[in-house]
């Protein structure tokens, strides 16, 4: 319904400025050698009207017509689209200092706090101070060992629950109990509390996080049509507000307990409280008068609504597509459970530790996410003119890298369309192509971007693929999973690709007593 209007908004739009302004625009933009080659575009809208539901797989064929680097207009934005690993290295590596900040969308700042989160802040000192304080304290190594512990007992909480519904012998929607899952391992791990059924605050903000998430991935006429810019047609930024005091509250709340308590378990000024979650290791760096930068009330908030919402959909989207390929190609599937059952065995649960041993496993996680990225568009901005493949890319344009389109780019993968977590693995190491032999998932080599690149590259790579890994070994190791024929793996619309229809399976229990 949601797409419905914004197609029909962008209609009238279009009709009202062809019958107004075609005269005046109709030489607006003429070809110019000085950038690269463009579909063709209409008055207001620019090429608006050749993006689907999917922008992805829209980008996706006009590049197979204008080449790996296109130029287009967002509405009034200027636009470079990247769609091959040569462009993306030119722009995420070569010129990679050109290209290091993010637009943020217009509703960020009804939706968010007024203070730069990690996400959207701009490349600079104070960025560079958050990415320090993600990368060597929240998704340190220390850290995560530290909450080791949270994460197996919501995997087998997960499990537990997975086997009561095999033994009643009901389906389940595989899609929803995995974002359970990833929902209540990362809130234990920013502020010890479970998203659980019951009505509590976990419960609640987990609530308002998918409602931010669904609002910044709507496309919002106001970021793009410059005379709409002050409207608020969609009454997106009216709905920011209500989401923004019910988070704003709940957060605040949280941050007063959490300083209470810590008050009282440290006792007096000799005592040191340990920090046991993620808001407590940032109020630990707010009260650090020695800190570089000094973190706000404001800044601990947008930081809690910024890693909540990177760290939940996308793992839980990304093992759900790993599950429906794997029922899709039952070989795949039995070749995995006998990987499993030999390096684990059937007496105990698959841990983090086990993944190394698991090539096979790693392989399925590697190809899930060259086929199915869960940031299918990688969004940048030039901060100073410069000159790409012979043409000029001016300050402030647009940069759109197609993640999706250059996973599948046929120079580089051979059978692109086809899941064959094979070309990464093989029991004969000599097969492996030369290509995918020692290709990894943090974009290194440029032909596979599921979590970016460079200097914004995702910080919560390590985190998010040790609870992919493992939950999905675990499912493997406990369960075989049917489903009514073949399963349909249509994309549906979303910032991280998310499966159209939800994988519902019957489970059945493999072994007579799990070891659970």
């Amino acid at each position: 319904m949601e797409d419905l209007k914004n197609y029909i908004m962008l209609f009238l739009l279009w009709l009202v400025s062809t019958i107004l302004v075609r005269n005046i625009f109709s030489k607006r933009r003429t070809k110019n050698s000085r950038f690269p080659p463009s579909p063709s575009s209409l008055p207001i809208i620019g090429h608006l009207h050749h993006l689907g539901p999917l922008p992805h797989q829209s980008l996706y064929k006009l590049s197979n017509r204008y080449g790996p680097l296109m130029h287009i207009y967002l509405g009034s934005i200027p636009t470079v689209v990247a769609s091959s690993p040569e462009m993306a290295k030119e722009f995420l590596r070569t010129h990679e200092a050109s290209f290091s900040s993010r637009p943020p969308p217009s509703i960020l700042k009804h939706i968010s706090y007024p203070s730069d989160d990690l996400t959207f802040a701009p490349y600079g000192p104070y960025w560079k101070f958050l990415k320090k304080v993600c990368m060597s304290q929240l998704l340190g190594s220390q850290t995560l060992n530290l909450l080791l512990p949270i994460r197996n007992d919501e995997r087998r909480r997960f499990l537990v629950s997975l086997l009561k519904r095999a033994e009643s012998n009901e389906s389940v929607d595989i899609g929803n109990e995995l974002k359970k899952l990833t929902n209540n391992v990362i809130s234990r791990m920013i502020m010890s509390k479970r998203c659980a059924d019951d009505d509590n605050e976990a419960d609640e903000i987990n609530e308002v996080v998918n409602d931010s998430a669904e609002i910044v991935g709507t496309f919002n006429v106001s970021d793009f049509i410059w005379f709409c810019k002050n409207l608020d047609l969609q009454g997106l930024r009216k709905r920011s507000k209500v989401i923004h005091d019910k988070f704003d509250n709940m957060v605040e709340k949280i941050i007063k307990e959490h300083r209470a308590h810590n008050k009282t378990s440290r006792g007096d000024h000799h005592h040191y409280h340990v920090p046991t979650d993620f808001l407590d290791i940032l109020l630990k760096i707010s009260d650090d008068e020695g800190s570089d930068v000094k973190l706000t009330q404001e800044n601990i908030k947008s930081f809690f609504l910024d890693v909540f919402v990177a760290g939940t959909n996308t793992s839980s989207i990304t093992m759900e597509w790993a599950l429906a390929e794997l029922i899709n190609n039952p070989k795949m599937m039995k070749k995995a459970m006998e990987e499993i059952d030999n390096a684990v065995g059937k007496t105990r649960l698959v841990e983090e530790s086990d993944v190394a041993n698991l090539p096979y496993i790693q392989a399925i996680i590697k190809e899930t996410l060259r086929l199915h990225p869960p940031g299918p568009i990688l969004i940048r901005e030039a901060s100073e003119t410069c000159s790409i493949d012979d043409y000029e890319i001016k300050e402030k344009t647009r940069l759109l890298i197609n993640v999706w389109a250059i996973s599948r780019d046929p120079n580089h993968w051979e059978s692109p369309f086809e899941f064959k977590p094979e070309r990464f693995y093989s029991d004969d190491k000599n097969e492996i192509s030369n290509n995918a032999k020692n290709m990894d998932v943090r974009g290194q080599h440029f032909q596979l971007l599921p979590f970016g690149s460079g200097r914004r590259g995702c910080p919560g790579t390590t985190l998010g693929l040790q609870v992919v890994h493992t939950s999905l070994a675990s499912i493997i190791q406990c369960f075989d999973l049917k489903t009514d024929g073949i399963v349909d793996m249509s994309e549906g619309p979303g910032l991280t690709l998310p499966r159209a229809h939800s994988l519902v399976c019957v489970l059945k229990a493999r072994h007579s007593q799990l070891p659970l």
